[in-house]
C-alpha cells in the first residue's frame, strides 16, 4: 500500500490572517482568495492528465483545528486509501485522532506525530476537485 503520495496543504495560524494573506498576495504573488487561501495546481509524470493540487491557507490564531497540537502549523498529506492507511497506523500504535470525515472535498483523517504535531491525511475525491 502506498502511504503519502504528496503534500496536499500547508496550513498555519496568524493573529491577522487577512493582513498576512494580503502580504503574501502583494509581495510573493500568491493568488489568495476571499476564503483566505490559495491553491497550487500541478501534474505528475506518472499521471499527466490528473489535476493535483496543494492548498495554502492561513487560519485564525484562535482556531482549534490543529488541536490537540499546540503547533502554529499543520501539514496535509495526500494519500491513496485513507481507511487502509489509518487502520495500518492504528495497528502500528500511532496516535490516530477522531473519525474520518468525508465530504465533496474528499476524505480526511488525522494522526499525531511523536513531537505532538497534528498531521492531516487527505484522500482526494475520485475524479478530483474543480477549482
Amino acid at each position: 500500500m502506498k502511504r503519502v503520495t504528496g503534500v496536499g496543504g500547508v496550513f498555519f495560524k496568524s493573529p491577522d490572517p487577512k493582513t498576512l494573506g494580503d502580504w503574501y498576495r502583494k509581495h510573493l504573488g500568491l493568488d489568495v482568495q476571499d476564503w483566505g487561501g490559495a491553491v497550487f495546481h500541478w501534474r505528475t509524470a506518472e499521471e499527466p492528465d490528473a489535476d493535483g493540487m496543494t492548498t495554502w491557507n492561513v487560519f485564525e490564531e484562535s482556531s482549534d483545528y490543529f488541536a490537540p497540537s499546540r503547533a502554529g502549523f499543520m501539514i496535509n498529506y495526500r494519500v491513496e486509501d485513507l481507511h487502509a492507511l489509518l487502520a495500518a497506523l492504528h495497528e502500528e500504535g500511532c496516535n490516530v485522532q477522531g473519525e474520518i470525515e468525508e465530504s465533496e472535498f474528499g476524505k480526511f483523517g488525522w494522526v499525531i506525530d511523536p513531537d505532538g504535531n497534528k498531521v492531516e491525511l487527505w484522500e482526494p475525491p475520485a475524479g478530483g476537485l474543480s477549482g
